[in-house]
């Protein structure tokens, strides 16, 4: 019986499989994505990076949540993606460009074996189209909004996908949890919205708590740890440089000079495994 090799990744353990067409040529649809990422039926992972494609001289990688919803962006999955194409031969320099739907990754390995990976997010922005949030145009910042029949000051942005951040002394998974199904779906989001739960314990540090649109849950987000960055600094909170801590580890995320999101952290390989030709049959 034929198989399919595909290979796992983590950052800080926030795990991806990555699918590369070139050597596991079937026609990826949204169930086979969801088996995937089950964790009892399939391999298990929070989420599945498609590619490399070529176009124009271009790379390209296709990102898709649990559910089988495409993700707009990944700052772990940037990440890994970077390592793999480096490690895979696909680029040979140490500076990596690549696109995810319609965002553009600067990625800078930062050793020889690609665990440490410096990844230019962009800039962050707090318009309510952007993000979206409905309603009138504006800047989504310390505003009052009902989750459960309950008020909450938030603030949303987006760093290439939609956040939606709280702050409060007291986070954790189940506080997250508890909440993030209900933001996540809440009808001021039409796109659907990361929540992210944020303590400021000191000027340079920052912990989160994440619940992912489309994979509920994560030790770990490079989004999200980029989101806190950029909140806690328009909000006056934090220095330009920060450690974000979550459960699976930490990222270094500054500001550069042009207001640009820099984040920092580690990606490691978990191995490699072959998948039936019959788990794709359907």
């Amino acid at each position: 019986m034929a198989s399919y090799e595909i290979k796992k990744y983590h950052g800080l353990g926030n795990d991806y499989l990555v699918i590369d067409p070139k050597i596991c040529d079937v026609k990826l649809l949204e169930s086979h994505i969801r088996k995937l990422c089950k964790r009892n039926f399939g391999v298990g992972a929070d989420g599945i990076l498609y590619g490399p494609f070529f176009k124009d001289g271009k790379i390209y990688v296709e990102c898709f949540n649990p559910d089988g919803s495409r993700a707009q962006n990944s700052g772990t999955g940037v990440r890994i993606f970077a390592k793999y194409l480096f490690d895979n031969g696909y680029v040979k320099d140490k500076t990596v460009e690549f696109y995810t739907d319609n965002n553009k990754a600067y990625v800078e390995i930062l050793n020889d074996d690609a665990t440490l990976v410096r990844a230019n997010m962009g800039k962050a922005s707090f318009k309510s189209t952007d993000i979206p949030v409905t309603g009138d145009e504006r800047e989504v910042i310390n505003e009052a909004m009902y989750f459960g029949g309950n008020p909450y000051e938030v603030t949303c942005l987006s760093v290439g996908n939609p956040h939606c951040a709280y702050i409060t002394d007291e986070i954790s998974c189940e506080k997250v949890m508890a909440l993030g199904p209900m933001v996540e779906s809440a009808e001021y989001f039409p796109m659907r919205i990361n929540f992210m739960m944020m303590h400021v314990i000191d000027r340079e540090h920052v912990a989160i708590e994440v619940y992912e649109r489309g994979a509920g849950y994560t030790l770990a987000s490079g989004t999200s740890a980029c989101a806190a960055c950029a909140v806690t600094n328009r909000l006056g909170l934090t220095e330009r440089k920060i450690e974000v801590i979550q459960p699976g580890g930490s990222l270094t995320v500054e500001l550069n000079d042009n207001d640009e999101i820099i984040m920092t952290g580690s990606v490691d390989s978990v191995g490699m495994m072959m998948i039936s030709e019959s788990f794709f049959a359907n």
